[in-house]
């Protein structure tokens, strides 16, 4: 589905944080929740078939050490450990330093065959161990994704995973995140919204 189907799917009054009469919030049909989700899979399910043979460590960067482009698609989030967006909240962060770290929500099977996850945010920070606990607008779409997907009846399973072997220069991190942003598309990031008509807002009214 294009961007621009999206937004015709997205226009008629279903964005959340829509008000019908008397300020009430106009909720999110579950069809419309699950269209969102496969137009996000026809693009992602492909890409992460695409890494299972190739390696995650171990000569990356020696790979292509100028083409952060490469790089990018040489990381395969699904082999990362996941873990909950709590994480920040036990005693011993299990990462610290730099990293690139991925919000997936791995969406509940409803048959017996398992459907890919959805890969919603890619990040980068120098202080894994912090740049969650901090404010972040990440949250409050994940946030307001959950609740709509609980209103329609619908499950989710976010978590987050982080890739340790980032670089340590926050401008060679950046080039490398918004490689692996233009790879995947994450509908959360900033600079992919509007292709995705993201529903879910981390705007106040």
């Amino acid at each position: 589905m294009n961007g621009a189907r999206q937004g015709e799917l997205f226009a008629a009054s279903a964005a959340l944080g829509a008000r019908l009469p008397g300020g009430a919030e106009w909720p999110l049909l579950r069809r419309q929740l699950e269209d969102w989700q496969r137009a996000l899979t026809r693009h992602q399910a492909p890409l992460f078939e695409a890494p299972a043979a190739r390696p995650l460590q171990g000569g990356l960067f020696e790979t292509s050490p100028s083409d952060p482009a490469l790089t990018g698609e040489l990381i395969d989030p699904l082999r990362l450990r996941a873990q909950p967006l709590s994480f920040w909240r036990w005693p011993e962060p299990p990462q610290r330093g730099a990293a690139l770290y991925f919000v997936l929500d791995s969406v509940p099977a409803e048959s017996d065959r398992k459907p890919p996850p959805l890969l919603l945010y890619v990040g980068e920070t120098g202080r894994a161990d912090r740049r969650w606990k901090a404010e972040h607008d990440c949250k409050q779409y994940l946030a307001a994704y959950s609740e709509a997907l609980a209103r329609a009846g619908m499950a989710c399973s976010l978590n987050i995973r982080f890739w340790l072997d980032a670089p340590s220069s926050s401008r060679d991190r950046r080039a490398l995140e918004q490689a692996l942003i233009r790879h995947w598309l994450p509908p959360f990031n900033k600079e992919t919204r509007q292709r995705w008509a993201t529903p879910f807002t981390a705007e106040p009214d």
